[in-house]
C-alpha cells in the first residue's frame, strides 16, 4: 500500500520548510513547521507553541484523503509516533487506542483478545483518527459509519489543554465523531467494539439488470452487500478485483457487477477461489494500488438505483474513457453532526478519476447527478461543496459551526478548504 511522503526528516518542531503529499500524490502542501509528538504532552507542546506563534495547526494522519483535508502552512503533524493500545475493557468491550494507530494494528491486538470491530472499510491501512472523522464507512444496510462506535476521545485545544469527551458531554460527542480535526487534535479514541466474529465472504459476476432486480433483497438478506459495477473488462484491473467470469451467469466479460456478500459465520476458516472464511478484520480490507483519485457521495438509500443508472447512462454515452467501475454500498443513518449519514439511510456511490488526465467534466457531471439526489459526499474524499451548501444539507452545520468556534474563535485548526465550509 503507497503512503504518503516526505522529502525530509519528521523533526522534533523545526521551522524549517518542507514539501508534504497525500497517499495518491493530487494534494500537497509546503509546511513552515512539522512535528511528531510521542506523547500527548508533547502533542500540547507543539500545538501551543505554534499557535501562540500565530501558526495553523492541522494532523495529517496517515495522509489517505483526496481533498485539501490536512493541508497547512503552519504545524504540519504525524501522529505516527503516538500508536498503540491504551486500555481494553472486556466488561463494556471497549478499546482505548491512541490516534496514531492504524486500523490494521488495532485490530491485530483485537483479534488477540477475542475482539472485532462492529464493521470496517475495504482499506485498513488509515490512522483511526483521521479515518473515522472523515466519515469513513463500510458496507451493511443495518450498519452505521465507523465513527459512529467513538464513544470517547481527548481533544487538544489550540492553549495546549485537553478536553475530555464521553456520554457525559453527548454534543461534543456527537460533533467530534465526524469533525475532520477542526475541533482539536485527537491524541486518543475509545472505541465500542463486539465479540470476535468470523465473516464468510462470496463473490460472484451478475449483469447490471440482474444486479438492480436482486438489490434489495441482498441488503436484506446479507449483512454486508456491495458490487463494483465496472463498464469495461479492463475495469476490474484497475481496482484489482477478482475475475470471477467463470460464476457469471450470462458469460458477458463487460458491463457487469461484481457483488460480493458477507455474514457472520460459525464456519471453519478456509480460502476458496470466490468464497473465503476468515476473522472479520481478515476478510474486509481490498488491495488496492493507489491509482485513482475518488469522488464519493452518500445518496438516500430510496434513490440509490435510480442515482446509480443515471451515473451510468453518462459514463457509456458521454465519458467513455471513464473507465474505473462505479463502486456502491450501503450504510444506516447516524446521529453525528456532520456524518454524510446523518439520520438517512444511505447508498453510497464513488467513481474515480485517472491521475494524469483532465477528469474534473466527469467528476463535475457525476457531482451534479448525484446532489440532484440529495447527496452527501464522504469528506475525505472529492466533492465540490461550499459553505452555502453545508447548509442546506447538513441539518445541524449551524450548531457544529457555533460549537468549532467556541473551542477554536481563531481558526487554527482550518485550513483554506475547511474555512470555505465551517468557517
Amino acid at each position: 500500500m503507497t503512503t504518503s511522503s516526505h522529502n525530509m526528516h519528521v523533526n522534533d518542531f523545526g521551522i524549517e520548510h518542507a514539501h508534504w503529499r497525500n497517499w495518491v500524490g493530487n494534494q500537497s502542501c509546503i509546511r513552515a513547521a512539522r512535528g511528531a509528538p510521542q506523547s500527548e504532552d508533547e502533542l500540547c507542546a507543539m500545538i501551543a507553541k505554534a499557535t501562540g506563534e500565530g501558526m495553523n495547526v492541522r494532523v495529517a494522519g496517515s495522509g489517505h484523503s483526496f481533498t485539501p483535508v490536512a493541508l497547512t502552512n503552519g504545524l504540519h503533524l504525524t501522529l505516527s509516533q503516538m500508536k498503540g493500545v491504551r486500555h481494553i475493557d472486556r466488561e463494556k468491550r471497549r478499546v482505548t487506542a491512541a490516534a496514531g494507530t492504524t486500523i490494521n494494528e488495532l485490530v491485530k491486538v483485537l483479534k488477540a483478545e477475542g475482539l472485532s470491530m462492529l464493521n470496517q472499510g475495504d482499506i485498513d491501512s488509515q490512522a483511526i483518527a483521521g479515518a473515522f472523522t472523515t466519515g469513513t464507512h463500510g458496507t451493511g444496510a443495518k450498519l452505521p459509519v465507523l465513527a459512529d462506535c467513538i464513544v470517547g476521545m481527548r481533544l487538544v485545544q489550540p492553549d495546549g489543554s485537553v478536553i475530555t469527551v464521553d456520554e457525559t458531554t453527548p454534543d461534543l460527542l456527537l460533533a467530534g465523531r465526524v469533525s475532520l480535526g477542526t475541533l482539536g487534535a485527537i491524541s486518543e479514541m475509545t472505541l465500542q467494539l463486539t465479540d470476535s466474529y468470523r465473516l464468510k465472504e462470496r463473490i460472484w459476476r451478475e449483469d447490471f439488470e440482474s444486479a438492480m432486480e436482486m438489490h434489495d433483497e441482498l441488503a436484506e438478506k446479507h449483512r454486508h452487500f456491495s458490487f463494483f459495477w465496472c463498464p469495461y473488462e479492463e475495469s476490474r484491473h484497475l481496482y484489482c478485483l477478482p475475475d470471477t467470469s467463470a460464476t457469471s451467469k450470462t458469460g458477458r466479460t463487460a458491463d457487469v457487477c461484481e457483488m460480493k456478500v458477507m455474514d457472520i459465520t460459525t464456519d471453519e476458516p478456509f480460502e476458496g477461489e470466490f468464497d473465503k472464511v476468515a476473522y472479520s478484520s481478515d476478510v474486509y480490507p481490498i488491495e488496492y494500488v493507489a491509482n485513482f483519485h475518488e469522488l464519493e457521495y452518500a445518496v438516500p438509500r430510496q434513490h440509490g438505483k435510480d442515482a446509480i443508472r443515471a451515473v451510468r447512462k453518462i459514463m457509456l454515452e458521454d465519458f467513455p474513457d471513464a473507465k474505473f467501475p462505479i463502486e456502491y454500498r450501503f450504510t444506516a443513518g447516524d446521529e453525528a453532526w456532520m456524518s454524510p449519514f446523518h439520520k438517512q439511510e444511505s447508498v453510497t456511490v464513488s467513481v474515480s478519476g485517472q491521475p494524469g488526465v483532465d477528469y474534473w467534466d466527469y467528476l463535475r457531471a457525476v457531482d451534479r447527478i448525484l446532489r440532484g439526489y440529495g447527496a452527501r459526499p464522504h469528506w475525505g474524499k472529492m466533492h465540490f461543496l461550499t459553505g452555502e451548501d453545508v447548509s442546506a444539507i447538513y441539518p445541524r452545520a449551524h450548531d457544529f459551526r457555533a460549537l468549532r468556534r467556541k473551542l477554536d474563535p481563531q481558526g487554527f485548526y482550518l485550513n483554506d478548504h475547511l474555512s470555505q465550509l465551517f468557517r
